[in-house]
C-alpha cells in the first residue's frame, strides 16, 4: 500500500496468503511509521503471531535486516495462511510493504497479488487436526470453524481420498448433517499409522450460492499412544488448568466446577497467551504446557505438582508399548552476582541481551544492585574494569522507577567499544535514548543526579574530580515515583555470555535505604530443582520416577526423557489401567524444607513400542 500523503491514522491490510511450494519463508516489513506483521499458523485469523515489526520507519523498497525481518518460517505448499500488516502513520510519507523469499519466491519480492486473496471464509476452515497433520491421536475429535454464511454442515469422512472428494449424501463416506454451532465429529478409535480424509460442505438453503464444498483435509494417526500433546487446550472451553490440576485451582467455591487446588506451588498456563498455553517455546505442534513452580510459596507445600486424570490412553500395555516419553525444557541458572570485596569494591557478573531494545521490544536484560531512594539524590561510581563481551556491554549507575524490564530509567554507563553514554527510557515501554561519547574506556567515573522536578543529569570524569556532561546529552525529565531504585547495573549485551565488571568509590546521596539488594532484571532463569513423574491407579499410591539430573529445571533446550514402564510396574503399578499422571518439581510430599522457583515447559507425552515394531 502506498496511498496519498495523509497524517495521523492507522491502517490494516489482511487476507489469505497462498504458498506456492513447501519450505522456509522469510518475511520483511517496511512501513512509515511504526508497523507490525502478523502471520497465522493456518488459515484461522485467531492463530496469528507477531513475526516482524517496524519501530520507527523505513523508506519504500528498503528492506532492513533487524526486527523488520522475520525468522525463517516453515510453510506448506498449496496451503493458505492468514496474514496481517498493521501500521500507524504520523507525519510525512506513508506506506506499508511486505516482502517474502522462499522456495516459491527465490528472490526477495513484495508479495504478489496472485498469492493473496481477501479474508472471506465462506467455506469451512481451520480444521483440527490440521490438514496433513501426522502423529495424531487414535481417538481424535474432528473440529472446524464455520463459513460466514453457513446454516448447517454436511460431513464426509473415510480412508479413500477420491471417495471423500467425490462423495454425496448417498455415499458411505457421508456421516450426517451437523447444526450450526456443532462443528465437531468423533470418528471413534482409529488404527495406528493410518491416513484419513474428511470434507465439510457448508449449507444454507436460503442462499443461492449454497452449498460451499469444502477442501479435502487429511491426517495420519500416530505410531504411538498420545497421553497429551497439549494442542487442544484453549481459552474458551478447554482451559489447561481444568485438565492439569495445579496449586491455584479454578472456579467459584460452592459451584459444581470448583477445584480448590492441590496445595502445591505449581501454576499451569499463561494468562498473557491467547490460548493460555505456551505458543512460542514448543517441541512440536503449536502449544506446550507452561508450569510455573514455587517451592517456597507461603501457605503452600514445598513442592510443585500438576496432575491430569486420564480419560484415554489408560492401558499402558496396549500395542506392546514399553516406555513413557516426554519432552521438557527449563531455563538456565542465573549467572548474575554482586559481592563486595575488598571493602568498598564491588564485583558484579551478568548476562543479558541489552539495557535497551531486546528482540524488538523496549525492555531490558541485566543485573542490578540497588537501594531505595526517596526524592532527590545522586549516585557516583568508578567503573574500574569491564569485560569486553560486546562493544556495547554496559556497566554504570542507574536510577529506575520499577524493577520491571520495560521501566522508565536513566543510565550513565561505560562500554568497551563505544565510550561513555547517557542512556535511558523516559516512559515505561517507550523508546530508549542514547548519547554516546567515544574514545573512553574503563577505568572511568560516571555520575547520575535526580532533581526535584524529575530531571536526570549524566556526567563523567577521568579522575572523580573534574566532571563534564556526555557530549550531546542534556538533563532529561523522566517522571518517576517518589521512591525509586538507585544502584549499579551491568549487561553483557549478549544473552549467551557472562560479563564481569568491578565498581569502586560508590557513593549515594539523598534519603537512601541502608542495604544493597541485587537481582536479574528481565532475564529468564530457573533455580535448580529435580523433575519427577508420578503415575497412579485409581486410589492407589503413585509410582514416582525422578530424573537423573537433580538440576533438570536448568536444562534450557528441549530434552526427551524416556522412562521404561517397568520403572512404574516395579513399584506395584497396574499398567493396564493407569488413572493419573503428574509432573512435579522438587521432592513430592515435601511440606517443610523450602525450595526454589522458576518456569518449566513440557510437551509431547507419549507411549512407545520397542524400536522396530
Amino acid at each position: 500500500w502506498n496511498g496519498p500523503d495523509t497524517d495521523d491514522y492507522g491502517g490494516r491490510i489482511h487476507g489469505w496468503l497462498y504458498v506456492p511450494a513447501t519450505g522456509d519463508y522469510t518475511f520483511w516489513l517496511n512501513s512509515d511509521n511504526q508497523g507490525e506483521l502478523w502471520l497465522s499458523t493456518d488459515d484461522d485469523s485467531t492463530n496469528v503471531r507477531l513475526i516482524a515489526r517496524e519501530s520507527s520507519y523505513t523508506n519504500p523498497n528498503v528492506w532492513a535486516t533487524g526486527e523488520e525481518e522475520s525468522e525463517p518460517i516453515p510453510l506448506v505448499g498449496g496451503e493458505r495462511y492468514y496474514i496481517m500488516a498493521l501500521w500507524k502513520e504520523g507525519t510525512g510519507g506513508d506506506h506499508c510493504q511486505v516482502a517474502w523469499q522462499g522456495p516459491g519466491a527465490p528472490t526477495r519480492m513484495v508479495i504478489p497479488g496472485s498469492n493473496l486473496s481477501p479474508y472471506e471464509p465462506v467455506e469451512a476452515y481451520s480444521p483440527k487436526p490440521g490438514n496433513l497433520a501426522t502423529g495424531v491421536t487414535q481417538t481424535p475429535v474432528l473440529a472446524w470453524k464455520p463459513g460466514i454464511y453457513a446454516a448447517s454442515h454436511e460431513l464426509y469422512f473415510g480412508a479413500d481420498e477420491q471417495a471423500v472428494a467425490n462423495a454425496t449424501k448417498a455415499s458411505p463416506e457421508y456421516k450426517g448433517t451437523k447444526a450450526l454451532g456443532d462443528e465437531s465429529h468423533d470418528p471413534g478409535e482409529l488404527p495406528w499409522l493410518s491416513t484419513y480424509y474428511w470434507r465439510v460442505d457448508e449449507v444454507n438453503g436460503v442462499n443461492p450460492e449454497s452449498p460451499w464444498p469444502g477442501k479435502v483435509w487429511s491426517f495420519t494417526t500416530a505410531g504411538f499412544l498420545i497421553v497429551d500433546d497439549f494442542e487442544d487446550y484453549n481459552a474458551d472451553d478447554n482451559q489447561i488448568w481444568e485438565s492439569w490440576l495445579d496449586g491455584l485451582g479454578f472456579g467459584v467455591p460452592g459451584t459444581a466446577d470448583y477445584y480448590a487446588g492441590n496445595n502445591s506451588g505449581a501454576a499451569v498456563g499463561d494468562d498473557a497467551s491467547p490460548s493460555y498455553m505456551e505458543q512460542a517455546i514448543v517441541n512440536s505442534g503449536d502449544k506446550s504446557l507452561p508450569i510455573n513452580f514455587d517451592n517456597n510459596k507461603q501457605g503452600y507445600a514445598k513442592y510443585s505438582e500438576t496432575e491430569k486424570v486420564l480419560a484415554a490412553a489408560r492401558d499402558w500395555t496396549a500395542e506392546g508399548v514399553t516406555k513413557l516419553s516426554l519432552w521438557f525444557r527449563g531455563r538456565p541458572a542465573s549467572v548474575g552476582s554482586f559481592v563486595e570485596g575488598p571493602v568498598g569494591t564491588y564485583q558484579m557478573t551478568a548476562s543479558g541481551a541489552d539495557i535497551w531494545n531486546v528482540n524488538g521490544v523496549e525492555a531490558d536484560e541485566f543485573h542490578f544492585a540497588y537501594k531505595m531512594l526517596t526524592g532527590t539524590g545522586s549516585i557516583v561510581a568508578k567503573v574500574e574494569n569491564l569485560q569486553n563481551t560486546d562493544a556495547w556491554a554496559k556497566a554504570g549507575v542507574m536510577i529506575r522507577n520499577t524493577l520491571d524490564p520495560e521501566s522508565a530509567h536513566a543510565f550513565a554507563c561505560v562500554t568497551p567499544g563505544n565510550g561513555v553514554a547517557s542512556q535511558g527510557r523516559p516512559d515505561a515501554g517507550g523508546a530508549s535514548f542514547n548519547y554516546p561519547q567515544g574514545g573512553i574506556t574503563a577505568p572511568h567515573w560516571v555520575k547520575l543526579e535526580r532533581d526535584l522536578s524529575g530531571n536526570l543529569t549524566v556526567s563523567h570524569s577521568a579522575d572523580g574530580s573534574a566532571w563534564e556532561p556526555v557530549q550531546g546529552a542534556v538533563p532529561t525529565n523522566i517522571q518517576m515515583d517518589s521512591n525509586v531504585y538507585v544502584g549499579l547495573a551491568l549487561t553483557a549485551h549478549d544473552a549467551a555470555l557472562t560479563c564481569e565488571a568491578v565498581f569502586s568509590n560508590v557513593s549515594i546521596t539523598g534519603t537512601v535505604s541502608p542495604q544493597w539488594t541485587n537481582q536479574d532484571i528481565g532475564i529468564a532463569s530457573n533455580d535448580a530443582e529435580p523433575l519427577y513423574v508420578a503415575v497412579s491407579n485409581s486410589g492407589g499410591t503413585p509410582a514416582v520416577v525422578v530424573h537423573d539430573d537433580p538440576g533438570a529445571a536448568n536444562t534450557d533446550t528441549w530434552t526427551e526423557w524416556i522412562i521404561p514402564l517397568s520403572a512404574f510396574a516395579d513399584q506395584g503399578l497396574n499398567l493396564a489401567n493407569v488413572d493419573k499422571i503428574a509432573i512435579g518439581l522438587g521432592t513430592k510430599g515435601n511440606m517443610t524444607v523450602p525450595g526454589s522457583s522458576g518456569k518449566m515447559y513440557v510437551d509431547d507425552i507419549r507411549l512407545y513400542r520397542p524400536a522396530g515394531r
